[in-house]
């Protein structure tokens, strides 16, 4: 009897999905990183079932990193992270460099290999992984400027990993290779990327705004089709297309967008799918047996990238960055290693190295043991340092509309800053534009019905229905600051966010991308013109 068959296989996939998200829950409840547990699972359900294929774990673990990637563009904070760039873009290039050249040359003396393969190997661990670092951070409350630092160095450094795993390759295969050729190749696949990604989210913003589909639901299809577009142009013009993923992301993220919750509860959901899988189907690549065999070899390279390589990386790359010691030796510490490593581990696999299975095998103990002991440590690290910041805020409610069909009207959520003129002003005092009505202030726990004499307070949050053309001036009201208090944001310490968060709200849909009337607003929305408001 045939066991696998079409449902069967399906029945397979659910329950691993199924099992994935039960140990997310797992994971969050005891401070293990969820990946780590998906490692796991696949490599117990490898003992029912073999798996082998290099070539479908790389190109699968390629789309899951474009996922991934875009949704972590589409979650930072230009405000945040234009603030370290500098240090980030040191990290992703310089420290690459440094780490790979560090934990190459331990390789070839543990391993006994010759220097490019173990410089191959060092490479193949040099960067950090997004997928790892989004996850150990998101519900950490790690200081702003460190998050923003570690965050935009995952999602920058995997270009300068690509580029010297299969510059080595190829002198491995020839070593006449020219070496002026490849740094130009470096610059190159850089600028390409970045490019490409700054074209691409253009014209991706214009589009989700201007097209007007039939269909809300079509619009998060957009924005990944566009992100997987933005990876395959830049990559056939030899460029890095997974730089072009996140810069794109980071842009249309930062941009005013129509259905902009439900883009962003898509790609995250999304984004949790293809992690669960991508972690499954490789922990299915390996064989415990095989990884036995080099137990004391992994443990040493694992330890020496954690305690040696890594943190020398991050304190000569950042030598006249402006980040205390205790900082650098938490960043450090949060180098964790994920699906990069194990995605760039396949390419000798495929390439016919002979020491391939070799190379998957020592990465996957090092991504493991990594994954396992920094991630497991990184809050108790950042509290004994005291680099903890405030508690991450939630969003303390949903907005949830009836449909209005297509019209020239969007809401804007609008977070109202203590310096903000408008604190202490009451509704009918706002000059608002004719047929602007603010539908909802929420206020702490509670959703307040708008009326003329309600006072606006610092922290609110308010829903304002808005027609398209009168976006900007509406904004520019809300977010004016009190005389005086521009110049003290410029002056704000670096890690204090500087924007205010404003977002679209589509009428459409809610901050949750949902349908349903919300019970708790029955009042009328207020505003110029409104029955409570300024006549």
């Amino acid at each position: 009897m045939n066991l696998f068959t079409t449902d069967n296989a399906i029945l397979l996939i659910a329950i691993l999905l199924l099992v994935g998200v039960m140990t997310t829950k797992f994971s969050a409840r005891f401070g293990l990183p969820s990946l780590v547990l998906f490692f796991v699972v696949g490599m117990v359900i490898n003992r029912f079932i073999y798996f082998d294929n290099a070539a479908i774990t790389q190109m699968f673990g390629v789309l899951a990193l474009i996922v991934i990637l875009f949704e972590g563009g589409l979650q930072t904070k230009w405000s945040n992270m234009r603030k370290v760039l500098v240090p980030s873009l040191s990290l992703a290039t310089f420290g690459v460099f440094l780490t790979t050249i560090i934990i190459g040359a331990f390789a070839i003396l543990i391993l006994d290999l010759s220097l490019i393969e173990g410089m191959l190997l060092g490479a193949i661990v040099g960067s950090t992984d997004a997928a790892a670092v989004f996850a150990a951070l998101g519900t950490r409350n790690i200081k702003q400027k460190l998050s923003s630092t570690l965050e935009a160095e995952s999602g920058t450094n995997d270009p300068m990993a690509v580029f010297l795993t299969v510059s080595l390759i190829q002198v491995y295969q020839s070593p006449d290779s020219n070496l002026w050729f490849l740094l130009i190749n470096l610059f190159w696949q850089m600028g390409v990327g970045l490019l490409m990604g700054l074209v691409i989210a253009k014209a991706a913003v214009w589009c989700i705004n201007k097209i007007n589909l039939d269909s809300s639901g079509l619009y998060p299809v957009l924005s990944i089709a566009f992100a997987i577009f933005a990876y395959s142009a830049t990559a056939l013009l030899n460029g890095s297309g997974l730089l072009a993923v996140y810069v794109m992301g980071v842009i249309v993220g930062n941009s005013d967008l129509t259905y902009r919750h439900s883009i962003f509860r898509f790609n995250e959901g999304f984004a949790w799918m293809m992690q669960i899988s991508m972690f499954i189907l490789m922990g299915l690549l390996v064989f415990p047996r095989e990884l036995i065999s080099i137990a004391w070899q992994g443990l040493a390279l694992s330890a020496l990238l954690m305690f040696v390589a890594r943190p020398i990386g991050v304190f000569l790359s950042m030598i006249f960055m402006k980040f205390s010691f205790k900082e650098k030796i938490l960043i450090s510490w949060c180098g964790l290693r994920g699906a990069v490593p194990i995605v760039l581990a396949t390419y000798p696999l495929l390439a016919g190295i002979e020491n391939g299975h070799l190379y998957f095998n020592m990465v996957f103990f090092i991504v493991l043991t990594s994954a396992l002991i920094q991630g497991w440590t990184i809050t108790p690290l950042a509290n004994w340092l005291g680099l903890t910041g405030d508690k991450k805020p939630a969003t303390p409610h949903s907005l949830e509309l009836v449909s209005i069909g297509k019209t020239n009207t969007e809401i804007i959520e609008i977070h109202v800053e203590e310096e903000a003129a408008i604190v202490g002003m009451e509704i009918r005092e706002l000059h608002l534009p004719q047929d602007t009505l603010i539908t909802a202030v929420i206020r702490g726990e509670k959703v307040i019905t708008p009326r003329g004499t309600t006072a606006i307070g610092a922290g609110d949050i308010l829903y304002v229905l808005v027609s398209k053309h009168q976006t900007e001036r509406v904004k520019s009201i809300f977010l004016e600051m009190k005389p005086g208090e521009e110049e003290n944001e410029k002056e704000k310490p670096e890690g204090d966010s500087d924007w205010p968060d404003t977002s679209y709200v589509n009428p459409s849909e809610g901050s949750d991308g949902e349908g349903r009337e919300e019970a708790g607003l029955d009042g009328e929305g207020v505003g110029h013109g409104g029955r409570n408001g300024r006549a």
